[in-house]
């Protein structure tokens, strides 16, 4: 992971194991007698076990934290079987995106960690932190944890890496989020446990001190392509392959799913090469090719789409974004053939600058993703985003920011909702098929 990690999150969910049970409106306090299971609800949710404010609106959460998006893009610019977990939307007050319910430990110990799938070294708070939540991992207790020295091949791996002495712990520090946040950890081993699935010896950073207010309150798990991901630690186990599908942010319980290993994907789906970058070995790079607006091929040099490792352009899959932004010219010939088939006046709202009277939605135009091989028609849903008002409906994207200096096209989160979303690392490949999974 970066020691430059500049990364926001818009959606928190929490992950539960869970029944189906229709009488109970909330199945994942249960845990299914196979635990095969790992359920995500809304942090807002019936179910949550946080007490925290409920929003007065999802569109008004949604236009708040997409304000901070630039944050993530000045990140992302510096940087054999199967476990199903069924998700759904969430949203949190500063930080946010998709949490599973895993153990640490022997014997184990429940957190709640964000998902990234830009980020490799996985960290949680360790008793004794300083500035951490109240809920932290106590490492005294587990029988199986142990901090890696300066001697170990891991140590190497972890960016912002510090060794007082030849013999002494691996200590590292890293930024993270868009408000100065930072963190200092040891690096650690213990036992990680998905689902049934355990994974022996997981190297994570045991989080002693942190100053800021981005961080995630209980860890994070990297999903990366890097050495230190979660991939790359399971080994054969899921064999380099997960997928999800994200609910759309209305989605009140958990619906979405993701899937590790190769089994239990989808038989049918059309997929993309995966790219990348050697600057930028963590991020998911796709070959974008070109955008449709209805009809209409806009016009956008292959050059501001396609992947350029000598400067780290292209366009990358993440889901830590939560609206999709391209570089600046992609951007405005997007926007100018969307108004050009959609009816004015036309204002800003928040991010968005192309926002006109919900009455004239209905000639609002289909938008086409074209990669290598696979089109993606997206639905209205994952284009368009109301005011909470209701009277507003906007173009859900935007232009990378000026002061990001960004060569980097990010699909984010809300435009791939309601897509079932296959990364086959192994094989170089990236799937996209059309799921609900509302």
């Amino acid at each position: 992971m970066d020691s430059t990690r500049f990364a926001f999150f818009f959606f928190f969910f929490i992950a539960f194991l869970s029944t189906t049970r229709a009488y109970d409106p909330c199945p994942s306090r249960k845990p299914k007698s196979d635990g095969s299971d790992l359920s995500v609800i809304h942090i807002y949710g019936k179910c949550s076990p946080f007490d925290s404010p409920k929003p007065t609106s999802w569109a008004t959460t949604v236009l708040n934290m997409a304000a901070e998006d630039p944050q993530r893009l000045t990140y992302l610019v510096g940087k054999s079987r199967v476990s199903s977990v069924p998700i759904a939307p969430g949203q949190v007050i500063n930080i946010g995106n998709y949490v599973a319910r895993v153990k640490i430990g022997t014997p184990g110990q429940l957190m709640f960690m964000v998902l990234d799938t830009s980020a490799d070294t996985s960290w949680l708070p360790c008793t004794g932190c300083s500035g951490c939540s109240s809920t932290m991992f106590s490492q005294n207790t587990s029988t199986t944890y142990g901090p890696l020295d300066c001697a170990t091949s891991e140590c190497v791996e972890a960016r912002g890496l510090s060794c007082p002495t030849a013999t002494g712990n691996c200590l590292f520090n890293q930024s993270y989020g868009g408000d100065d946040s930072s963190f200092s950890a040891t690096l650690s081993r213990d036992s990680l446990q998905l689902a049934n699935d355990v994974i022996p010896s997981y190297v994570f950073g045991c989080i002693g001190a942190v100053s800021g207010k981005s961080i995630p309150p209980q860890g994070l798990l990297g999903l990366g392509r890097g050495s230190m991901s979660l991939l790359s630690q399971s080994g054969s186990l899921y064999s380099g392959v997960f997928s999800y599908c994200l609910p759309s942010f209305r989605s009140y319980y958990f619906s979405g799913s993701l899937k590790l290993g190769p089994n239990g994907q989808p038989k049918t789906i059309k997929f993309t090469p995966l790219l990348k970058n050697p600057h930028r070995p963590s991020l998911y790079y796709v070959n974008l090719t070109g955008i449709s607006v209805g009809r209409v091929n806009v016009p956008i040099p292959p050059e501001l789409l396609g992947l350029n490792p000598n400067t780290g352009a292209g366009t990358i899959l993440d889901s830590g974004t939560v609206i999709t932004r391209f570089v600046p010219a992609a951007y405005n010939a997007i926007k100018e053939a969307f108004r050009n088939q959609t009816q004015g006046p036309f204002s800003s709202l928040g991010a968005f600058d192309t926002c006109f009277s919900v009455t004239h939605e209905n000639v609002a135009p289909k938008m086409t993703f074209h990669f290598t091989g696979l089109d993606v028609v997206l639905p209205m849903e994952n284009t368009l985003i109301h005011s909470s008002a209701g009277t507003l409906a906007c173009l859900a994207m935007a232009s990378a920011p000026d002061n990001v200096n960004s060569v980097l096209n990010v699909i984010a989160n809300l435009q791939q909702q309601n897509l079932r979303i296959l990364f086959d690392v192994a094989n170089s490949r990236v799937g996209i098929a059309r799921e609900i999974c509302n």
